[in-house]
């Protein structure tokens, strides 16, 4: 499991932390982003001679990757605060209820329970934040060797900024997107966009 400590804003407790800096974004860079095909998550073309190969093997790896469930807890208490399960892994945005009270913990641990039945060589996952339509910050987070047909949990401990440093939950109810991308070295396996509700 990776472990980390960066600190959010208040806005990047679904997937990663948010520092927002009004010049970034926070939990999924989408340069080459999915894109829709036949309703669902598709991915860019890889162009070149030989690829076929290289292009079946991902598709292989795509096909066995799934998000099984999530959940952020209090660091502190080991309370849980918000879970999901079965996560819907084929749209393209997805919406998650999220206690406001959340924005209020000193540290956040989250946990992402994954199954792929494919091998990884270098599992990552790279985050961005959109806040009203504003590309806020990008973060970046390195699982690495993910065995065939295996189940992962992957945790990582997020710090809360300063009080007078969040963005309050009223402003980022429903204006907040969370871009998440998960890929092995450089190739996407999977992108999707989740948008956040404090309630």
């Amino acid at each position: 499991a990776f472990h980390c400590a960066p600190s959010f804003r208040s806005c990047a407790l679904l997937f990663a932390p948010v520092r927002p800096s009004f010049a970034g974004s926070f939990l999924g860079g989408f340069a080459m982003l999915a894109y829709e095909e036949g309703g669902g998550l598709g991915y860019p073309p890889l162009g070149g001679p030989g690829m076929d190969e290289e292009l079946a093997r991902l598709e292989i790896i795509r096909q066995g990757f799934r998000i099984n469930w999530m959940n952020m807890r209090d660091a502190s208490t080991g309370q849980i605060l918000w879970e999901h399960h079965d996560w819907d892994c084929n749209s393209l945005e997805v919406e998650a209820q999220v206690p406001r009270e959340i924005l209020r913990c000193r540290q956040v641990s989250r946990e992402i329970n994954f199954s792929s039945q494919e091998k990884m060589s270098s599992l990552r996952l790279v985050q961005t934040i959109m806040f009203n339509g504003q590309h806020l910050e990008e973060w970046n987070f390195a699982f690495g060797f993910v065995i065939p047909n295996s189940t992962n949990t992957w945790q990582q401990t997020i710090e809360a900024a300063e009080e007078e440093e969040m963005i309050p939950a009223e402003l980022l109810s429903g204006n907040t997107v969370i871009d998440t991308t998960f890929y092995d070295g450089d190739a996407i396996i999977a992108s999707q966009k989740i948008r956040l509700w404090y309630v």
